[in-house]
């Protein structure tokens, strides 16, 4: 593939695009936005500034509304990774439309369950400084869980951090220098470090704000490009060439079916999901918000996996045999690749409205999973994000340099998500059923759940011959993708099952054996039940620093 896209043109458009994003999150913050014109802020999404919520800066409690909270979740959701996944699955006709329209459920999914259960556990989680999913693991079992819910949230978001910055890079790689892995560092850099930059000063409100931007520069680009590719001569392709594409295929189910599981597990783990639950004005707004959000990640997972079938269809022999011409990765640049200079531009214009989306929201996520905490020892939130993002950023831009493939990145973090899932948000039932016999989880029982989630990963890459079981967590397959394989959606369903299947077995042994203080935390922390007025102190002053 030949592209038009010059260096300077490509660094123009990112620097312009951080740059604008961070100067409108700086907008928010009460030091800048009273100064702000109220016809202006009303222009630029900018709401006052709110005092009746200290962790305002955290949780953006209870300011957004409805579309806010849909364009979001849209736009935290959707990151430059979709430019490779969607495609990739779309280029493959062995699953093209049911592996496209699986992947676009799938990713889609999470957000109905979340509408469903948001207000459940926003309900069970009392404290009022509660705003993670973490938060409700203390509370619901105690500070082990919180521990294990904690580590593995950092874990996934860490792993979406690296694949959304291998996947702009990339982008920018390919569209400019023909894929040239010298831009992995040069592109990694100035994206960790904006958006660091305002999301450690402005929070949560900010990239909900900026959110709403993102959005609407996605939709509208969307339109645009699948306007200008579908019209282009070089393009255009026979009903007989789109048939060969587009097949309805039990691998492409298979797929699907993995899919459905892979993304639930990890994206109940997404704290930027969660901090939205509790930045919702009210329940309806917030389902509504979920809602709408899920349908318009729906769309453009749709837009991209059909052009990854437009790609193959225009050129199958390209991407056959044992060494393709083309990859399936890379088929939505191929139908973008006859377009002028300026749609190249726009592509670039395009993914990084979407990497910044999705890493503004992640670096906020990250920064709240133990900030309630270490707020409540008197430390300042603004202190708390940089020292937390610059720990993270630091090491994911140096694996970011290392160029993995993103799919794969997104599989590992996924199955380490399903050894977890169940065990911390069954924990929802608080009752014992059938006269005891399904106890409500203990933190015991779910703790084991976890291992024994965990254990099934093992045991599965036993089975499948791995002399490293631990290496099973790549889930490689040797299919025709990194998501294809019976053995890989196995691993997807057994997995989550066999760790609630634990949970409810040792809950059930362990208020058998110890009682009632089976039901309470295994390790108690002061200030878990005493009101900390210091952390109250701290915040105050943060907000008039600010």
């Amino acid at each position: 593939m030949v592209f038009q896209a010059s260096e300077v043109g490509a660094y123009v458009i990112l620097y312009s695009v951080l740059s604008f994003f961070s100067l409108l999150a700086l907008a928010t913050t009460p030091l800048i936005s009273k100064f702000i014109p109220e016809n202006i802020r009303s222009i630029f999404c900018i709401t006052k500034n709110v005092e009746d919520g200290k962790d305002y800066f955290l949780s953006a409690r209870n300011s957004a509304s409805a579309t806010s909270i849909a364009l979001s979740f849209f736009a935290s959701g959707m990151g430059g990774w979709v430019l490779f996944g969607g495609p990739e699955l779309g280029a493959i006709p062995q699953i093209s439309w049911i592996g496209v329209i699986g992947y676009s459920f799938a990713s889609a999914f999470p957000a109905t369950v979340i509408a469903y259960i948001g207000p459940m556990v926003r309900d069970f989680t009392t404290d009022s400084n509660a705003f993670s999913a973490t938060d409700f693991a203390r509370q619901r079992y105690g500070r082990i869980m919180q521990i294990i819910a904690a580590c593995v949230s950092i874990f996934y978001m860490f792993i979406y951090l690296v694949a959304e910055m291998t996947g702009i890079a990339s982008v920018y790689g390919q569209m400019v220098l023909n894929f040239d892995r010298s831009y992995l560092l040069s592109i990694s850099i100035p994206l960790g470090i904006f958006t660091v930059f305002y999301t450690t000063i402005a929070g949560l409100p900010a990239s909900i704000v900026t959110d709403k931007f993102q959005a609407g520069i996605i939709v509208v680009l969307v339109i645009m490009l699948l306007i200008s590719i579908t019209s282009v001569p070089e393009n255009k392709i026979s009903n007989s060439e789109f048939a060969k594409a587009s097949n309805w295929t039990v691998d492409g189910f298979v797929v699907a079916v993995t899919l459905v599981f892979a993304l639930l597990s990890a994206e109940l783990f997404n704290q930027g999901n969660w901090q939205r639950v509790w930045a919702a004005e009210s329940v309806p707004a917030m389902r509504k918000g979920f809602h709408v959000g899920a349908f318009l990640v729906f769309l453009l997972m749709m837009f991209c996996g059909i052009m990854g079938m437009l790609s193959y269809a225009k050129d199958p022999e390209a991407y056959e045999g044992d060494k393709p011409e083309k990859l399936t990765f890379l088929s939505f640049f191929d139908m973008v690749e006859p377009l002028p200079n300026f749609w190249h531009l726009m592509v670039l214009f395009f993914v990084t409205a979407l990497a910044a989306s999705s890493m503004d929201s992640l670096q906020n996520a990250l920064a709240s999973i133990v900030s309630r905490d270490l707020i409540k020892l008197g430390w300042s939130p603004l202190l708390i994000s940089r020292i937390i993002l610059i720990a993270i950023n630091v090491p994911a831009i140096i694996m970011a340099s290392y160029g993995y493939d993103v799919i794969s990145l997104f599989l590992v973090a996924d199955i380490v998500c399903a050894t977890s899932v169940l065990p911390l948000f069954f924990g929802l039932q608080t009752n014992d059923k059938l006269g005891g016999f399904i106890a409500a989880p203990t933190e015991l029982g779910a703790i084991v759940g976890c291992l024994f989630g965990v254990a099934t990963v093992l045991v599965n890459g036993a089975i499948n011959d791995f002399k490293n079981p631990f290496r099973y967590f790549w889930l490689e397959n040797n299919a025709a993708c990194a998501l294809c394989g019976v053995k890989t959606m196995i691993s997807f369903i057994v997995t989550p099952i066999i760790s609630l299947i634990a949970t409810y077995i040792f809950s059930f042994i362990d208020i058998t054996v110890r009682g009632e203080r089976a039901r309470e935390p295994i390790i108690r922390v002061r200030f878990d039940d005493d009101e900390d007025t210091r952390a109250d102190e701290v915040e105050d002053n943060f907000t008039d620093e600010k």
